[in-house]
Order: C-alpha cells, then sequence, then structure tokens
C-alpha cells in the first residue's frame, strides 16, 4: 500500500467513525470540497501536510492521531 492510499483509507475512516461527508468535512476543515474530492478519488496524488493538518482538525483530532494505525508502519518506499 502507497502512503496515499493510506491516507485516504484513514480519511475514510474518520469520516465513517465521524458520520461525515465530505461536504461536512469541507465545512469543519476549511479545506476546499474540490481538493479532499480530487484526493479521495485519486485524482490528485499527494496531499499537502498542512492540508491535511486542517483535515484532521475538521475531524478534531492530532496528526499523530491519524498516524497512530499500523496500517503506517507498512506503506511502500519510494
Amino acid at each position: 500500500m502507497t502512503l496515499s492510499d493510506a491516507v485516504r483509507q484513514r480519511i475514510k475512516y474518520y469520516l465513517e467513525k465521524n458520520h461525515m461527508t465530505i461536504w461536512k468535512l469541507f465545512k469543519a476543515s476549511g479545506i476546499p470540497r474540490s481538493t479532499i474530492c480530487s484526493f479521495m478519488n485519486g485524482n490528485t496524488e499527494l496531499i499537502k501536510l498542512d492540508t491535511l493538518l486542517h483535515i484532521c482538525e475538521g475531524f478534531n483530532i492530532t496528526l499523530i492521531d491519524f498516524f497512530s494505525d499500523p496500517m503506517f508502519n507498512e506503506v511502500e518506499q519510494d
């Protein structure tokens, strides 16, 4: 699994956990809906760290919380 795939999977996890849609995440994070959708659909391969930070703020979690999943230990290195 690539790092981007793992990040997508983790965002999906928090969307489900918080019963949120992309629209609600956009409203909570301030990140444009189109930016979130483009990354989640795989049209954009990489996400900026500051964008991810705002997404985490929308979920009311820290970056440490976000990356505290064992799947990040298994990501492929380029």
